[in-house]
């Protein structure tokens, strides 16, 4: 795990202990987005701001290392799936950890959903991918969210705490979730996580 630590270091900043990723691996979810048309573009434009890495799924990397700074930190999506699948909310492995290290990947990202049908078999895959991952040293950001026909609120406080416990327990080495509002529970969840917390974006 020595090989992950040192990985995962350089994902935040010295001085403030924080880290910003840029998640640029939405159009494989929501298809041509505004502003997500000149990847070598929005590539330029990280040079310009103090962020630490960059997520992009395995076609974006193949098509785009060479542009990426090197001291930004490269993110691989493992996962994927459209807003068109039944249902919306799926996610399945479409790149494994030994092709994200070919590409040139410093870490790697899988999703996972919870509280419906489909969860089991996300929760399977995320610690296959974590499995595979530590064995080659490589450092695993689960972006864990609930998401399903039989919840009322997405950012229910206990649901989001849920996912930060849940990413911790099953090994990955971060874990992303969105921000609850709740400023007391978050923060006593984000405090019991043996795995730093970072928020994602919508």
């Amino acid at each position: 795990m020595i090989g992950c630590a040192r990985k995962l270091s350089r994902l935040f900043d010295a001085r403030s202990g924080r880290t910003v990723l840029v998640p640029l691996d939405h159009g494989v979810g929501e298809g041509m987005l505004p502003g997500l048309e000149d990847f070598p573009k929005l590539i330029g434009m990280i040079r310009d701001f103090p962020v630490q890495g960059v997520v992009l799924n395995k076609g974006a990397l193949w098509a785009c290392l060479p542009e990426i700074p090197a001291g930004i930190q490269v993110a691989a999506q493992l996962s994927g799936g459209t807003r068109h699948a039944v249902p919306p909310y799926s996610r399945s492995l479409v790149c494994s950890v030994h092709e994200a290290l070919r590409l040139g990947a410093d870490l790697v990202v899988t999703q996972v959903n919870i509280a419906n049908d489909l969860e089991d078999r996300m929760l399977g895959d995320l610690g296959a991918v974590c499995d595979e991952a530590h064995g080659l040293g490589i450092p695993v950001l689960a972006v864990i969210q609930p998401k399903g026909d039989r919840i009322v609120n997405e950012m229910d406080p206990s649901l989001i705490c849920h996912c930060i416990r849940l990413g911790a327990e099953l090994g990955a080495d971060m874990v992303g979730v969105p921000y609850s509002g709740d400023a007391r529970s978050f923060s006593r969840a984000c405090a019991g996580s043996f795995a730093p917390v970072v928020v994602t974006g919508g």
